[in-house]
């Protein structure tokens, strides 16, 4: 039975193992919401090594460019759970956690509204369901809906990896990582296992090894 793991190598890259499924996702607009369309096909292994310094010229792979970089990998993100940070929004239907790490990729606004402002109208069973949907979208796992109930509406994944392109704002977005896998830090903790979480690969975020949509500003590109 397979087992997957990310284990992030000290200044260096992500080593998946337990045959984690890699595909390459492109965020688009479709003039009214964002979405997701294939990229390019990537080679499948049972175990890899992901770029997390930005450098390499076989991203999403490592090709070792960390060292020459002398990439500085150091993990700062903060070990609370995400119940600890996140804060709860309550809305008439529904109510909404959010912890504020974000990684730019705007699920959060459909059809014109913020899913805060469906949030706000979540009485409305069709803006209740835009709210859910926009909350489930997000690849960092910053928002999650809760029911009236208290429980959270989580969307099913398997274990999968995807690397996502940005093409709205022409940049290479974060590592989407889907399914309960455990992410192991450097120095052998392990992270909350969440069903969503984006890791960075640009290696300029202030909260590593988390996505902070650093990307963007350094208009990172992991082909040109």
């Amino acid at each position: 039975m397979n087992h997957p793991k990310i284990k992030i190598q000290k200044n260096g890259p992500y080593l998946v193992t337990g045959d984690v499924p890699l595909s390459e996702k492109n965020i688009v607009s479709n003039g009214r919401t964002n979405e997701y369309q294939p990229g390019r096909e990537l080679p499948q292994a049972a175990e890899y090594e992901l770029c997390r310094c930005g450098h390499s010229k076989n991203a999403p792979f490592c090709d070792g460019s960390h060292k020459k970089a002398h990439f500085n990998g150091t993990e700062t993100a903060s070990r609370q759970t995400y119940d600890d940070r996140a804060e709860v929004q309550p809305g008439p239907g529904l109510s909404m956690k959010d912890d504020f790490r974000c990684a730019f990729a705007r699920f959060c606004h459909r059809n014109g509204r913020s899913v805060w402002e469906l949030l706000d109208e979540s009485n409305d069973p069709k803006l209740r369901d835009e709210a859910i949907k926009a909350a489930q979208e997000c690849p960092a796992g910053r928002l999650v809906a809760i029911d009236t109930d208290g429980k959270d509406i989580e969307p099913h994944f398997s274990p999968s990896i995807e690397i996502l392109q940005d093409s709205t704002n022409n940049v290479s977005g974060p590592i989407f990582v889907k399914g309960m896998i455990p992410i192991e830090a450097a120095d052998g903790h392990i992270y909350e296992i969440r069903n969503r979480v984006t890791l960075c690969r640009c290696g300029e975020s202030e909260n590593k090894p988390f996505c902070d949509a650093n990307h963007i500003p350094a208009n990172y590109r992991d082909h040109k």
